[in-house]
Order: structure tokens, then C-alpha cells, then sequence
């Protein structure tokens, strides 16, 4: 049997995308199909995975070893008040379970790091950055640069965001290759330059707003609609209510400032 074939309720779980000429049947097929590794199921992973575990993505990765805390609840909006104390990855399982039973999700309760992160990404097809720190943030651009895979990666600090997509193992129309995490932020700011989440704060809906935000993209990047984020940065400033968006390519002009790293 296909497991691809969409059934009587899944038909009727997703009409409002299959009307869509842009998604159709096909489309919502290759959502069914689709692999996707989300790293982190905290401010940013919570709305990514539930649009996409709504939006019918047939499998989801999570990637998190961390456990629920109630500070936690002011925007990990996956986690409900009795799932204190339980493994994130657990918890959000859980909570896609209830949403969609159509979706596979496997639980990764670890630390990415060098060693690990490659056979990892290697068995999906999109990455999902919703991780909290520099550190994590090049291990996994690099992993997937080299495993080919594309990685939506996105950034908040207390009422800003920032969010692009990254193919750099492709090559753009001029023939140039497209640029890569480490073009756009050759390194990482000095240690205790960027505060934590904890020591800064932010604002619950703004990881609403950019998770559900990477969330379009990797609906974008599976069923082949729009134009992607690539070598492109969208930067939105929640105060102001304004959306930029800043072109980079593979050389970066020194001193481009990094976004905020607290997204947790």
C-alpha cells in the first residue's frame, strides 16, 4: 500500500490546503512524505512544531534533552502546567499525538554536538534551528551544509527577530555558491555580549511569531511554493510592528552585527 495516498479523513483534515492550487493533493502528499529534525522544543520549536504537525508533515524530529519548567509555560506553548518536570521531547510528542495522529514523531534526548550531528541530520530532509546559542548554531549550519540538507535557522531577543533559510551546498544564478551561516555571521560575539534568555526576558508572542515564520518556510522549501529565504535575512522589530528584510551573499562586509541569541 502507498503510504503516501491520503485517506478519507486526512482529505478532509487538510481541505483547506489541498484547495490551494499552489499545495493541491501533491502537495499536501509531499508534506506527508516529508522528514523534518527540529532542534529544540522550546520558544521557537513549540509553534514550529505544531503548525507543521497541523499542516500534516509525516514525520518529526525532536531534538531536546532538556525538561519542562514552569518558566517555561510563558511561551513553550506545547507544553501544558501538568507536563512540568517532564522531558520536553516528551511532552511535545504528546501534544502532537493529540493534534494529529497522522504524524510520526521521534525523539532525539540528547546534546547536538560535532560527533553526533551529521549521522543525525543525514536521515532528514529539512533542519529546523530553534536552538539557544552560537555555539549550537554553527555545529548545526555546519552539519547540514555538509549533509546537504536545508536549515531554517531563526533568532529572537527581547522584541526583535531574525530568520533565513541556508543552501550552500547549491549555487545561486550566477553560478557562485549560496552563502552559508558562517558568511553571514563569520563569528560569534564574545562570551556574556548577548544575554540569555533569563537575564534579558522576551516576549511570549514573539517566538509565536517567528516560530510560526520558519514554520511557512519549511512549508515552502517541501511542496516547492514561493521564494524561500535564501540569502536573504528577515529581521522584525515587534515594538514597531515593522518587517526588513537585509540581502547577504557568500562574503559579508566585516562588522555585520549578529542577531539576538536568547530564543529559549
Amino acid at each position: 500500500m502507498n503510504e503516501t495516498i491520503l485517506s478519507d479523513e486526512e482529505l478532509e483534515r487538510y481541505a483547506r490546503h489541498i484547495v490551494l492550487p499552489e499545495i493541491g493533493g501533491a502537495g499536501q502528499q509531499k508534506l506527508k512524505r516529508a522528514r523534518v529534525l527540529v532542534l529544540g522544543a522550546g520558544g521557537l520549536g513549540a509553534p514550529v512544531l505544531h503548525y507543521l504537525a497541523a499542516a500534516g508533515v509525516g514525520t518529526l524530529g525532536i531534538v531536546d534533552d532538556d525538561v519542562v519548567s514552569l518558566s517555561n509555560l510563558q511561551r513553550q506553548v506545547i507544553h501544558a502546567t501538568d507536563a512540568v518536570g517532564m522531558m520536553k521531547a516528551e511532552s511535545a510528542r504528546e501534544a502532537i499525538r493529540r493534534l494529529n495522529p497522522h504524524v510520526t514523531v521521534e525523539m532525539h534526548i540528547l546534546r547536538l554536538d560535532a560527533g553526533n550531528a551529521g549521522p543525525l541530520i543525514a536521515r532528514y530532509d529539512i533542519v529546523v534551528d530553534g536552538s539557544d546559542n552560537f555555539a549550537t548554531r554553527y555545529v548545526l549550519a555546519d552539519a547540514c551544509a555538509e549533509q546537504k540538507v536545508p536549515l531554517v535557522t531563526a533568532a529572537v531577543g527581547r522584541f526583535d527577530g531574525s530568520l533565513t533559510v541556508l543552501k550552500p551546498y547549491e549555487l545561486g544564478p550566477t553560478g557562485a555558491p549560496l552563502p552559508s551561516y558562517r558568511d553571514l555571521f563569520p563569528e560569534a560575539p564574545p562570551s556574556g555580549v548577548v544575554p540569555t534568555c533569563a537575564e534579558a526576558g522576551i516576549v511570549g508572542a514573539l517566538t509565536g511569531v517567528m516560530g510560526s515564520l520558519q514554520a511557512m518556510e519549511v512549508i515552502k522549501l517541501i511542496t516547492g511554493v514561493g521564494e524561500p529565504l535564501v540569502g536573504r535575512l528577515l529581521l522584525y522589530d515587534a515594538l514597531s510592528a515593522r518587517f526588513e528584510i537585509m540581502r547577504y551573499g557568500t562574503r559579508t562586509p566585516a562588522g555585520q552585527a549578529a542577531p539576538s541569541g536568547a530564543n529559549s
